[in-house]
């Protein structure tokens, strides 16, 4: 099979996503990133037992570390379980981890993971550069929203 044909075909399987995070946060940049695991994590995510909505990621010694990701433990993995708390270091490449660095060193940005899935085999988390949204921003998207769906009813009522 041609490489390229193979390469541009990975299928990305969705394992979570972080629902909340683009209604809390205005996201800046989105990147990909590898994440270290043990194998019974690896078992876990692929049956789906992951939750985000806590989690957030932070520099540690110049390392990029994700935090508060619970990963269920693996029912058939009971001699060698795994913490489903524990931190886990996330996988970029040097320069990106400099630029991201001086990044968050600036005045309310953070790094918040909005979706871990599968590609090519291989966990993948996907980390955004964001800022915490203001109340009054808030407000204004749940307003817009709002006529959204009022101005979607008005439309599907005289079809």
């Amino acid at each position: 099979m041609n490489k390229a044909k193979a390469k541009g075909s990975e299928a990305r399987q969705t394992l979570a996503t972080h629902k909340r995070a683009l209604q809390r946060y205005e996201v800046i940049e989105r990147m990909e990133a590898g994440i270290v695991l043990v194998g019974s994590e690896v078992k876990s995510l692929r049956a789906k037992q992951v939750v985000l909505d806590a989690a957030y990621a932070a520099f540690d010694r110049h390392e990029l570390v994700l935090h508060r990701m619970r990963i269920a433990p693996y029912a058939q993995a009971a001699a060698f379980p795994h913490d489903p708390d524990r931190s886990r270091k996330l996988l970029m490449k040097r320069r990106e981890l400099e630029r991201l660095e001086g990044k968050v060193g600036e005045k309310g940005l953070t790094l918040i993971p909005t979706q871990v899935y599968l590609k090519g085999g291989k966990v993948k988390v996907e980390v955004c550069l964001a800022r915490a949204k203001a109340l009054h921003d808030k407000r204004e998207e749940l307003k817009r929203t709002q006529d959204l769906k009022e101005a979607r009813a008005v439309i599907a009522k005289y079809r």
